[in-house]
């Protein structure tokens, strides 16, 4: 998976339309391996993003589940200290 696709379900408040999007246009770069297309791929390009971010707005507000909603800033502290403990 690509490392800077990040988790977007059970958070309060839920994930927004533009962070859908960028994991979208992560996953299309990564599996495309472009960062940017080409004028003859940007149309497809941008209709994979299009799909992709659609669909995972569906998933996610089809999802169900028990647990709390997590919090941003303590989601982004914990990631901070494992950095720290990785890379010093």
């Amino acid at each position: 998976m690509c490392r800077n696709i990040k988790t977007l379900y059970n958070f309060d408040p839920p994930a927004t339309e533009e962070e859908i999007k960028a994991a979208a246009l992560q996953y299309v770069r990564k599996l495309s391996g472009f960062n940017v297309p080409s004028k003859a791929n940007e149309e497809s390009f941008q209709r994979a993003i299009d799909e992709i971010a659609l669909s995972s707005q569906k998933l996610l507000e089809s999802l169900v589940t028990q647990a709390e909603p997590r919090n941003r800033e303590v989601e982004i502290e914990k990631a901070r200290e494992r950095a720290k403990k990785r890379f010093g």
